[in-house]
């Protein structure tokens, strides 16, 4: 699988936890959706994302843009 490497002048995971608190969604929440969009993920990992502690599959950004209805210019 693809991944996307969080360069420290790329705010992907900034982004991420701006956009979710927007819709008022918890990283469970999060977790939740992708685990029925059929990616297992647990809370943790996802806040690892959001921390730019963790690379992020394509896959995955794919998914996390259709759970917040974003594009990709606001991801």
């Amino acid at each position: 699988m693809q991944k996307l490497i969080q360069e420290p002048n790329v705010h992907i995971g900034k982004n991420l936890k701006r956009l979710r608190e927007q819709r008022k969604l918890s990283q469970y929440d999060m977790a939740r959706e992708l685990q029925l969009l059929r990616r297992s993920m647990a809370r943790a990992t996802y806040a690892h994302m959001e921390q730019g502690r963790r690379n992020i599959f394509i896959s995955d950004l794919i998914l996390i843009r259709q759970i917040l209805q974003v594009s990709f210019d606001q991801l």
